[in-house]
């Protein structure tokens, strides 16, 4: 996507040329990930969808920054998380891309949470 590319190149220009984006790291950006998150969580609250679009586009560019800053340490790169993404939800979601079937949202939910325990070696979430 054309706007997708361009978000991707406005992200390396400020990393190169701003004083304040180039010194960040995944650490400095937590608390501001934490605080956009909740700015969205408020927009759903308030049914805003102007807001939910601005609050959207906040959390993307975090995910954006996060990219660029593993990319700057050769560990991973925006391609990586889209594959990453893209790969878990396919193995996440087997009544669609699988053999499994779902006949309801209960079971889709339940298989869900299986899956992600499954996944994480039965550990919960940081929640």
């Amino acid at each position: 996507m054309e706007a997708f590319g361009r978000l991707l190149d406005i992200m390396d220009e400020l990393r190169e040329k701003c004083p304040w984006d180039n010194v960040q790291t995944n650490e400095s950006l937590r608390a501001n990930t934490i605080e956009e998150t909740y700015e969205l969580a408020e927009a759903i609250i308030n049914n805003s969808d102007l807001e939910i679009k601005k609050e959207l586009g906040d959390l993307l560019l975090h995910v954006v920054f996060y990219a660029k800053i593993g990319e700057e340490k050769q560990a991973f790169d925006i391609a990586d998380v889209c594959h990453a993404i893209c790969d878990k939800l396919i193995f996440r979601h087997p009544h669609v891309f699988g053999d499994l079937h779902a006949d309801s949202a209960s079971f889709v939910e339940k298989s869900w949470e299986q899956i992600k325990l499954k996944e994480k070696g039965g550990n919960g979430t940081v929640l």
